[in-house]
């Protein structure tokens, strides 16, 4: 069924598309075999190639300075215009690309020129990532956590006062459909004195959202709470893996460290702000008793359209499954409203010690879990730490990832009368430790 506004494209494929519709138009960095990579925008099964469009003159203004920062290898450039520069190329790129464009015999003219086939194209991280920052927002994946290892006090205090996040590895974030290869480390066994060195036996994923960094601040100065969601160009997937073993030795006093960064995934594709308009949000309640975030950390206006109605899904593809020509399984269902803190308060929070943000800075949201099982986003809490074993189709069962695993993360926005939103996927395929 259409949506009443769902406006149509001449571009056949992105009518109905249950991720690129013309409502959509994430941009990201691909190439083919003989061009370099460059700027795209994703649009049913095809990428506009920006650097196409611009030699075809389609931009003008501030849409074809949008256009020129977002056509070379990476959208760092692009990212740091800012909320109006993004704006102005999206209006521009719905113009052109609406089933009414004026200028649509030219446009279908230039075939491939303009309109690569995605299949056939290669996929890139979408920005250089200067800086990492993993927060822990999910506050049931925080409760279902500490439950494991603190049954009496599952939350510390400071969690819902403070944004907690920790800084991660910039240098191992890949993009979807790169390989993981499982990681080795110190762990120690239950009941030995000393630890011991190999592959991770617990190694296992978690369900994020992915924030990109646009515009930043200068070093000294913090973003307040009312212009934070303002410096965020966009966003995507992300699949913190972790190696659970390694993590439990290691992450005392100061947290993750090499159980952590070995490998992040991103989704390839750069869901922007302005495309997740219609999917914003008042901030759910926090339950009653629960104290008020400090007045750097709060702003109203946040709080009545600062959250995201994302749905998230977790699928599973095992070797054994590919052999017996099984689909993916599905083992977790959960959505961004689990985030107790929002994505405003995220960046008001990292900033406001005067820490520099930059064009391209990734966070992650941490583990975004559900309340009830079928929407835990990581192996550990759906296993209760390894104890009750995952059953999949296959007669297999899991209680965390073996070699040839292979994790797909999903996200779609919904609405009743608006087309719906997706963020295509974030796939990774465990192979062995070296």
């Amino acid at each position: 069924m259409t949506a009443h506004n769902e406006r149509r494209s001449w571009v056949d494929s992105a009518n109905g598309h249950p991720d690129f519709s013309l409502a959509n138009l994430p941009l990201g960095i691909f190439s083919r075999p003989g061009l370099t990579p460059r700027g795209g925008v994703a649009i049913g099964d095809r990428i506009l190639d920006l650097k196409a469009a611009l030699d075809a003159g389609l931009f003008d203004g501030t849409a074809r300075q949008a256009a020129e920062a977002a056509s070379g290898d990476s959208l760092n450039a692009f990212f740091a215009l800012g909320a109006p520069a993004r704006r102005a190329l999206r209006e521009a790129l719905q113009g052109l690309l609406d089933a009414d464009s004026l200028q649509r015999e030219r446009l279908q003219a230039l075939g491939e020129t303009l309109l690569q086939p995605m299949a056939a194209c290669r996929l890139h991280l979408p920005a250089r990532i200067g800086d990492y920052t993993d927060f822990y927002v999910g506050i049931h994946h925080a409760t279902n956590v500490g439950k494991l290892f603190r049954p009496d006090n599952p939350l510390l205090p400071n969690y819902k006062y403070v944004p907690i996040g920790y800084h991660g590895r910039a240098s191992t974030i890949d993009v979807s459909g790169a390989a993981v290869k499982r990681p080795n480390g110190q762990t120690l066994a239950p009941g030995a004195s000393e630890p011991s060195f190999g592959p991770s036996k617990r190694l296992d994923y978690e369900l994020e959202l992915g924030i990109w960094i646009g515009e930043g601040n200068a070093r000294g100065e913090a973003i307040p709470i009312a212009e934070a969601g303002s410096h965020v160009a966009g966003f995507c997937l992300l699949n913190d893996w972790s190696a659970r073993d390694v993590q439990a030795w290691e992450y005392q006093p100061l947290g993750p460290f090499l159980s952590k960064s070995f490998a992040t995934s991103v989704s390839p594709w750069v869901v922007t702000a302005e495309a997740l308009e219609p999917f914003r949000c008042a901030q759910p309640p926090r339950p009653e008793g629960d104290p008020r975030p400090l007045p750097y950390l709060w702003d109203e206006r946040d709080q009545q359209a600062g959250a995201l109605d994302i749905e998230l899904e977790v699928l599973l593809l095992t070797d054994a499954m590919r052999e017996q020509g099984l689909a993916p399984q599905r083992i977790a269902l959960s959505n961004t409203l689990n985030m107790y803190w929002t994505v405003a308060q995220m960046v008001a929070h990292h900033s406001v010690n005067g820490c520099s943000l930059q064009p391209g800075d990734l966070f992650g949201s941490g583990t975004l879990s559900g309340e009830r099982p079928e929407s835990f986003g990581s192996l550990l809490e759906l296993t209760q730490g390894g104890k009750q074993p995952l059953h999949l189709p296959s007669g297999e069962t899991r209680t965390f990832l073996e070699d040839g695993d292979e994790i797909i993360l999903k996200a779609r926005c919904r609405r009743d009368g608006y087309p719906s939103i997706g963020f295509g996927e974030c796939r990774g395929r465990v192979l062995p430790a070296a």
